[in-house]
């Protein structure tokens, strides 16, 4: 007696190439996924080290504008 059909056969066939092509997806999907953490890291230290540079030449400015002397209101554009 034949306890499987050909056709459940062909079916089952079916379902573990199906599995497989999962699998591999997954795996595709894991390293895709791990590549984009790294990536995401990388941009998140060079945002912080823009951020930092961008502090250090506003500091930079802000110390060379205090250093500017105050428009004194007797200039000759004031008198006309």
């Amino acid at each position: 007696m034949r306890l499987y059909s050909f056709g459940m056969i062909a079916d089952f066939q079916e379902l573990s190439d199906k599995i497989d092509r999962l699998a591999e997806l997954a795996q595709a999907l894991r390293r895709e996924n791990s590549q984009l953490r790294q990536a995401n890291a990388s941009l998140v230290a060079d945002n912080l080290e823009y951020q930092r540079r961008l502090g250090e030449a506003h500091a930079r400015v802000m110390a060379l504008l205090d250093k500017i002397p105050a428009a004194e209101a007797d200039t000759p554009e004031d008198a006309q």
